[in-house]
């Protein structure tokens, strides 16, 4: 059986309060007073504190940005390429910081077998994969592969991917790193989408050891995985390429689909899985934004405080994207006690729409 050995993060060296991200908002999008009022107002209730980007822009005046041109109206407005050249430049590093917290007092960097590298924020070739090679001296013959262009949901999928590894190589270690710099995909039209997406989304970066059988019975036991799409929100969320950069369509509705079908979901993974309900004491899920944790809440009849650990992550970093569900994970798996029958079930959500869920257990 796989098992998640640890967990490291890294986030960039900018750190944005909230009040700051929402001055940078108003200056660019040029609102009237009244979507001034409105757009103060989401900003405050949106569960987020401080986020954390490769940028320093966000937080300083037009005469200090080093990416954005000094003029409010950002034009030239940077364009695809201006942005993958920001990723290729702080992406791997930041990675490198993530993995580097992950093995800490756990793995020798030669003892790697499998890399499985995640990301919808950067894409090129040779990429993210190789660089890391490189700069970490990983074996040349290592494995890898990479999960793109899947959000918020993709560190599910390379878990899944992780767990099939070392169900045919039980002696496989195997390092998923899930990185994504968000912030760079900012857009200037003040469309909905776009107002949502400069609201939640921040830069981090998550590692995860994930071990077979063979290196023994001290990590966190994978129990099981169950996803489905939602077909009927198939348009509601989206992340598609444009000439300026990637582009998000997130529909106010998605916390409404997800409170109707979340109950059922949980239902199905759990049957599927052979898993009581009663036996789970943990929540790991994704916080795509707070409508979305309470619309989990309502689904599920859990109190707030079950899912403490999602709010904290939302309230620190706000959105990363992939990495987000590994950083609410950490915080779950450094609290529980291995000696006692404990079982957390995660999920997290993504374009399609899709939703993907797993089971970890300790003392079980």
């Amino acid at each position: 059986m796989a098992q998640i050995k640890s967990i490291g993060t890294a986030v960039p060296e900018f750190r944005h309060e909230q009040d700051e991200i929402l001055r940078f908002m108003n200056r660019i999008y040029a609102f009237n007073e009244k979507d001034r009022r409105i757009l103060k107002f989401l900003y405050h209730h949106s569960g987020i504190n401080s986020r954390y980007s490769v940028l320093s822009d966000y937080s300083g005046e037009p005469s200090a940005w080093t990416f954005y041109p000094h003029a409010e109206n950002l034009e030239p407005f940077p364009s695809i390429e201006q942005r993958m050249k920001v990723f290729n430049r702080h992406a791997a590093s930041l990675s490198a910081t993530a993995i580097r917290n992950c093995l800490e007092n756990q793995l020798k960097i030669e003892d790697v077998t499998h890399l499985i590298t995640v990301t919808c924020t950067g894409l090129s070739a040779p990429g993210l994969d190789l660089q890391l090679m490189e700069m970490l001296n990983l074996p040349k013959n290592i494995f890898r592969t990479s999960v793109n262009f899947m959000g918020c949901y993709a560190a599910i999928h390379a878990l899944k991917l992780a767990a099939s590894f070392c169900h045919s190589d039980p002696s496989a270690n195997i390092l998923i790193v899930c990185t994504e710099l968000c912030t760079l995909h900012f857009q200037q039209e003040a469309s909905m989408d776009n107002i949502t997406s400069s609201l939640l989304f921040g830069d981090g970066s998550a590692a995860m050891l994930v071990t077979g059988d063979d290196a023994g019975n001290t990590g966190f036991p994978l129990l099981g995985f169950y996803g489905e799409v939602m077909q009927k929100g198939k348009q509601d969320m989206s992340w598609e390429l444009s000439s300026t950069g990637f582009t998000m369509t997130l529909s106010g509705y998605v916390p409404s689909l997800i409170e109707e079908d979340f109950d059922k979901l949980v239902s199905q993974a759990l049957l599927k899985n052979n898993i009581s309900r009663d036996r789970i004491t943990h929540w790991s899920i994704h916080p795509g934004g707070k409508k979305i944790l309470e619309s989990i809440e309502k689904s599920l009849s859990l109190p707030k405080e079950k899912l403490g650990a999602s709010y904290e992550v939302l309230r620190n970093y706000g959105n990363m994207s992939s990495p987000t569900i590994l950083f609410v994970l950490k915080e779950i798996l450094s609290g529980l006690d291995k000696s006692e029958d404990q079982i957390v079930f995660g999920a997290a959500f993504g374009p399609g729409l899709t939703m993907e869920t797993f089971l970890v257990g300790a003392g079980s």
